[in-house]
């Protein structure tokens, strides 16, 4: 799919890799960008178009799709984080079912009001935000792992359905970012620009992931050996 002409639903759009992908997507010629947040602020740009989204919401996401209507990619970028003390805290049970909520619940929800509006446009493309953490778990991120394993899964089988339709999926992985959610923590972090620049110079290239560094390659690289390689990851402080 090309990103000339296109017209963008971005998640979680207000800031981070969300607005990176705004603006990159306009430099390549998008017709226009729909920013979901959940709060509308008075930031104006030209070819964005912010949207009221919760994609906890099921209502909030019925409203946004119905406004939407001439959408052809839809990026799942919205995402939370939270760090517990270790995997035995129990302050992880209800951790997990709120970041559920938002990584997986959210991007199945979204996905599902989005695809009929892809469908109806041509077939499109969806991105899905993942991480290292799909196949590397910390302990302090463990809820945050199982969510973007669950959601990689779902990518998987959400690209297989909608082959019939020629809507392309696309699974985005990447580790740190220097975004809000990694702020004060000392690490190797990729700026969200370069992030969202090899995502679409993927999807254009008919990729079905893209890997943005070499920690989440090597992380990649070693579930397919006999004997799965222990790494160490970027610091968290």
């Amino acid at each position: 799919m090309m990103i000339q002409d296109s017209v963008l639903f971005i998640t979680g759009a207000n800031r981070g890799l969300g607005l990176a992908f705004a603006e990159e997507a306009l430099n390549r010629g998008a017709k226009k960008v729909y920013a979901g947040v959940r709060n509308l602020t008075d930031a104006t740009r030209p070819g964005v178009i912010q949207v009221r989204l919760d994609v906890t919401d099921h209502a909030s996401i019925a409203e946004a799709a119905n406004r939407c209507g001439d959408t052809t990619l839809l990026v799942n970028n919205a995402g939370i984080a939270r760090l517990t003390s270790s995997t035995l805290d129990p302050s992880m049970i209800d951790s997990a079912r709120e970041i559920f909520e938002t990584n997986y619940f959210g991007t199945i929800a979204v996905s599902q009001a989005f695809v009929p509006i892809l469908a109806k446009n041509g077939g499109g493309a969806i991105i899905n935000v993942l991480s290292d953490a799909t196949w590397y778990a910390r302990p302090m991120l463990a809820a945050y792992s199982a969510s973007k394993s669950a959601a990689w899964s779902f990518t998987n089988a959400l690209r297989i359905e909608l082959r019939g339709q020629t809507t392309a999926v696309l699974g985005l992985h990447v580790s740190f970012m220097d975004t809000d959610m990694t702020h004060g923590f000392d690490m190797t972090k990729t700026s969200p620009q370069q992030v969202a620049e090899a995502a679409l110079i993927g999807l254009e290239a008919d990729e079905e992931e893209v890997l943005i560094d070499d920690f989440t390659r090597e992380v990649k690289r070693s579930l397919s050996s006999e004997k799965p390689i222990y790494l160490d990851p970027p610091p968290l402080g």
